[in-house]
């Protein structure tokens, strides 16, 4: 799906999500990924999100967020009760949705300039 934004040149949006892929900004994305309004990570070795560990999600927690959105596929994933403790403890909100939620979700934070990441699997 296609999305669009009228909004700050200089974050990171989620363009359009399918197919196994993400296009943020101008860069097609077939892996797991972090975004944040300004850094995007294209290194994340996640597995999956019923998969993470709290090592996994070291590189979005340094990026001093608030909320961290986690998205895949087309069903509501959940971490592990170790991972959403972790988050908890460190005042970080986690919503997790499917792909889509999640990149609509993050694209609307992100405009509104919140300290938010996406842990995005395509």
């Amino acid at each position: 799906m296609r999305l669009l934004l009228d909004s700050n040149p200089g974050i990171n949006l989620v363009r359009s999500y399918g197919n196994g892929e993400l296009i943020i900004g101008e860069q097609r994305i077939k892996r797991p990924c972090i975004i944040a309004p300004r850094e995007l990570r294209l290194d994340w070795g996640a597995p999956s999100i019923e998969q993470l560990t709290v090592e996994d999600l070291e590189p979005a927690l340094m990026l001093k967020i608030t909320i961290l959105l986690l998205g895949a596929g087309d069903r509501q994933p959940w971490p592990s009760a170790t991972v959403r403790t972790l988050l908890r403890a460190r005042g970080v909100a986690l919503e997790c949705m499917n792909l889509g939620a999640a990149c609509r979700t993050y694209n609307i934070l992100a405009t509104e300039e919140r300290d938010v990441a996406a842990g995005l699997f395509p």
